[in-house]
């Protein structure tokens, strides 16, 4: 596959602006953090919602959207190994304009995601020390105290750089391959010592089509099987990133396809439809299976701590990622070149890790300003999905549409695989809008997230012809 002369010189003066960067990773430390960066915990959950049918619909979601997501990453990473992944890919298969809008939402989702953090580490620690502690979760000071000691940490953490970092989502990623085997493990040692009468992990049944239905494979789709995509951003720190991005994904794909589906059939095994917590599935079905040898309370507890210290390092991961794209917009002057600034010792984009600690910040302040925890966390939830979801778009979009100046075309396959990924991230853009618990209005609901990505976006095309005029100057 050749490339046109103005794609190899945009590639060149990235390669050259990303020589100063460490190459810190390798392809284990990538297949690690792809597993820890995919695997959510309450997936299972509301997979499990679905009783047997949930293999059909794990089937489904991987067939449309997981497998194409991972050849389509495959192939730009390919072709386009540079640091700021999708940003550089969106930008040189169409223009400038669509990689700094589309860098915006991926900017935006992870200051959205990485708000979220304290309020999720106060849940999980108010499940790990008991009722006693339930007033932590509705105390608004608690929340923003523990979001904004976490969020010092990460900056800290991402201005030392991915030499400390990626044992960090390292440790994460194998917290969570321990966490998901001792949930697949457990419907065996119930058959084995009596305490389970019967299990068929394979077993299903043909779903009803309906909107809820619907609902769930467009958020077990895309929600629980988005982002291979994400470690490319730092293909400028990553040895060899066109053939190690490529192999992570190829190592880590079935293993998370298999910790989805089994860890799931357990949920089912053990716990019925109508019972099952969506919110923390994981301790649910722990104290279950665990509850006839005695040991149910401590190893539910140790279990919501490693769950939180992975859940901490999944943060770390879309926070460490997303402050090099403001970098590397600073690069091609969309944005002012403070944004570029390397640390003098660790090399890593310093303003940019600042400005996005302080935004997420913020977001969690704005965020628990006048609804309910549980309502706060959805909204917030559903909004970061959103916004990722926009990314996918476009990305799915360059095979279809882009990359005029790459010689052969994309395959037909590749084509095909794109559209359904596409489908099926449009399917998860149109069920956000509605909550999954109850909410004080629908409504509501539907309009706070609306207007919280109309604007948001609004604000990134300011940015945008802010840096036009700049240029034309």
């Amino acid at each position: 596959m050749t490339q046109s002369a103005e794609l190899r010189k945009a590639e060149a003066s990235v390669e050259a602006h990303s020589a100063s960067l460490k190459k810190e990773l390798g392809v284990r430390d990538l297949a690690l953090t792809q597993i820890l960066f995919i695997v959510g915990l309450s997936w299972i959950g509301v997979a499990g919602k679905l009783g047997p049918s949930h293999v059909v619909f794990w089937l489904l979601a991987l067939v449309l959207f997981y497998a194409p997501s991972a050849v389509v990453v495959m192939y730009l990473n390919r072709l386009m190994p540079l640091e700021g992944g999708l940003y550089q890919w969106a930008k040189l298969g169409f223009n400038q304009s669509v990689g700094f809008l589309l860098a915006w939402n991926l900017w935006l989702y992870v200051i959205v995601f990485a708000s979220e953090i304290g309020l999720t580490a106060v849940t999980y620690l108010t499940y790990a020390i008991g009722p006693s502690a339930a007033w932590m979760t509705s105390s608004t000071w608690v929340v923003m105290l523990c979001t904004g000691v976490i969020l010092s940490l990460m900056v800290v953490a991402s201005t030392i750089g991915l030499s400390v970092g990626k044992w960090v989502h390292n440790t994460g990623g194998v917290m969570m391959l321990v966490i998901f085997g001792a949930l697949i493990l457990l419907p065996l040692l119930g058959l084995a010592t009596g305490h389970l009468k019967e299990y068929h992990p394979f077993r299903t049944e043909i779903p009803k089509l309906s909107l809820f239905n619907l609902n769930i494979l467009g958020k077990i789709g895309f929600g629980a099987l988005g982002g291979f995509e994400y470690m490319a951003i730092l293909a400028g720190e990553t040895r060899s990133p066109a053939r190690a991005v490529s192999r992570s994904v190829l190592i880590a794909a079935p293993i998370i396809a298999i910790m989805f589906v089994m860890g799931t059939a357990t949920m089912v095994a053990y716990v019925p439809t109508e019972q099952m917590d969506l919110i923390g599935p994981l301790p649910q079905v722990l104290r279950i299976g665990f509850g006839p040898f005695g040991i149910a309370g401590p190893l539910v507890t140790i279990a919501i701590l490693m769950t939180l210290a992975s859940r901490m390092a999944q943060a770390s991961v879309s926070f460490t990622a997303v402050t090099r794209l403001p970098m590397v917009a600073g690069w091609d002057r969309m944005l002012p070149a403070w944004f570029s600034k390397l640390h003098s010792k660790y090399k890593t984009p310093v303003n940019s890790i600042l400005l996005v600690g302080v935004a997420s910040f913020t977001m969690a302040l704005v965020g628990n300003i006048g609804v309910g925890q549980a309502e706060a966390f959805q909204l917030l939830f559903n909004a970061s999905q959103t916004l990722y979801a926009f990314t996918y778009v476009v990305m799915f979009a360059i095979p279809i549409w882009g990359l005029r100046g790459v010689s052969p075309r994309p395959p037909l396959w590749l084509k095909v695989a794109s559209m359904s990924g596409l489908l099926m991230t449009v399917l998860n853009i149109v069920v956000s809008v509605v909550p999954i618990i109850e909410v004080k209005s629908a409504a509501g609901f539907a309009f706070k997230i609306t207007a919280m990505i109309v604007v948001m976006n609004l604000v990134g095309v300011g940015i945008l012809l802010a840096a036009r005029r700049r240029s034309a100057r």
